[in-house]
């Protein structure tokens, strides 16, 4: 390895963002005590924050070591099309009428459970939602499975162990559940093409195994807390429905539209901009778009992107060094501190590889997919869907390692033994 400057100051500001992710919860207990500088700790402590602010750094040290020229060029060879896409489907799947449709789906389902409604809807949240974002995308059913949780549960009083466990599963059960098809999951999608892996090689391979592996977790997780669940008479929200059919259809129709002509930029976005147009038309059947979540979790995608071009000079080289299981576990460890999508992305550049390699880089990046915030390009869409209803409105990163690490574990043997 010979990296240059730029790399280096690249790879340092990477772990120092790596870090930072793991001290929100610190800046955002200084805005508390110290309110004279509470717009800066509050600034330091937006965990969607974190990446674009070192990624600036890492501009500034570009723009001054090498002039603005090579600056501007270093950011338009850069792909920006997930945090863009990331950015419309989380305000698209938000929007009310999908919620609503989602939420009718999800109870239909729920009412054919032998167990209370309640604890029914629960699980169906934390495994069928999961399982549908193979075919609407992981970040839509993020979006969707952290509001549907937000709304009936998190904002109920429930417990602070009950919020990190659903998170934990949430979070792994979403990476992992997109893997049904291979435009769903980014770390597929980033391989899927030049390794020809289809629908059906999808489904032998990863899919029926990922499927086990949510159903696992959703019924550990539902059994452990259904003495509380079991407290719940009534979920938020209501049962009664208060957008008409034919919207709901149009806006389904928005939502394929943005999935289909997802690696199109110029095509989603204009299906966005009627999307708004349409919204605002009927803007009493919305509820407030969530367009400022949605961009900073763009920036955060985009600031990961930025700084994580550069991690390709000892990455690829500690991939291409591993054997199959020894890969299959380093990917899920790295997973946690880099993007799974980046991780898979790099793998693909080692050439001559095994089948064996290529399954056990993809089902590693994704079993380590919910460890932390930073592990899967959706967690912080759940990120920002879900923290308001902790301590401080922050999510203790360490709480979130800890609770993923037990459905992540069941992820490892689902990909390992069957």
């Amino acid at each position: 390895m010979s990296p240059t400057a730029i790399e280096v100051v690249g790879a340092a500001l990477f772990g120092i963002a790596v870090a930072h992710t793991f001290m929100t919860k610190y800046f955002e207990h200084l805005a508390h005590i110290q309110p004279a500088h509470a717009g800066v700790w509050h600034l330091l402590g937006e965990v969607e924050v974190v990446f674009g602010f070192w990624a600036f750094v890492l501009l500034a040290f570009i723009f001054f070591n090498s002039g603005p020229g090579s600056a501007t060029h270093y950011l338009e060879g850069l792909n920006f099309t997930e945090p863009a896409f990331v950015f419309v489907i989380m305000v698209v799947a938000a929007s009310r009428p999908i919620l609503e449709l989602c939420k009718i789906g999800a109870r239909g389902v729920a009412r054919f459970m032998p167990v209370k409604d309640a604890i029914a809807f629960y699980f169906v949240c934390l495994s069928i939602i999961p399982l549908l974002g193979s075919f609407i995308t992981e970040p839509a059913a993020m979006t969707l499975a952290a509001i549907m949780l937000r709304d009936n549960f998190y904002t109920q009083g429930i417990s602070r162990r009950l919020k990190y466990a659903t998170l934990g599963v949430l979070f792994v059960n979403v990476s992992i559940g997109g893997t049904l098809t291979p435009f769903a999951a980014p770390p597929v999608l980033m391989v899927a093409g030049k390794w020809n892996w289809d629908i059906w090689f999808m489904l032998a391979n990863f899919g029926w195994k990922a499927a086990v592996a949510v159903t696992v977790n959703a019924m550990i997780v539902t059994f452990m807390f259904k003495s509380e669940l079991n407290g719940f008479e009534k979920l938020g929200g209501g049962n009664e429905r208060t957008v008409p059919y034919a919207l709901m259809a149009g806006h389904v129709l928005f939502l394929s539209g943005v999935v289909v002509f997802s690696h199109h930029p110029v095509m989603f976005m204009g299906i966005f901009l009627f999307f708004l147009g349409v919204a605002e038309a009927y803007r009493h059947y919305q509820d407030r778009l969530i367009l400022r979540e949605g961009l900073l979790v763009a920036f955060f995608l985009a600031g990961l992107i930025t700084l994580g071009a550069l991690q390709k000079w000892w990455l690829a080289d500690v991939l291409s060094g591993m054997s199959d299981t020894t890969l299959f576990f380093g990917a899920t460890v790295l997973t946690a501190i880099t993007d799974n999508a980046a991780l898979t992305y790099l793998g693909s550049l080692v050439d001559g590889v095994s089948d064996g390699y290529k399954y056990s880089l993809v089902a590693g990046a994704v079993t380590g997919g919910g460890l932390t915030v930073i592990a899967n390009a959706p967690n912080p869409a759940g990120f920002a869907m879900l923290r308001s209803s902790f301590d401080d409105g922050a999510i203790n990163p360490l709480g979130l390692l800890i609770n993923a690490l037990p459905p992540t574990l069941i992820a490892v043997l689902a990909f390992q033994l069957l």
